[in-house]
């Protein structure tokens, strides 16, 4: 089973790394282009076809490490 989990900043969180990508790309002549948010995409395999209990272990995975819950939202997709 194969998973993609998508880690965010949450809202009113200041983004230093958006703001620099955003000025980046203006800077390289990419105008129209409005707020730029930056984040993190894990891609994961797991073993077993349990998809309740791969839910529970990818939540897990991310309240425990790859997402910092005070500051960052995420989201987990099966595919």
């Amino acid at each position: 089973m194969k998973a993609r989990i998508t880690v965010t900043l949450k809202n009113g969180v200041l983004d230093p790394q958006g703001k620099a990508i955003e000025h980046a790309l203006s800077g390289l002549g990419f105008d129209g282009v409005g707020q730029v948010r930056q984040g993190k995409v894990f891609d994961i395999e797991l073993a077993g076809t349990d998809k309740a209990k791969a839910e529970a272990d990818l939540k897990a995975m991310c309240d425990k490490l790859l997402a910092n819950t005070v500051i960052e939202n995420y989201s987990v997709t099966l595919t």
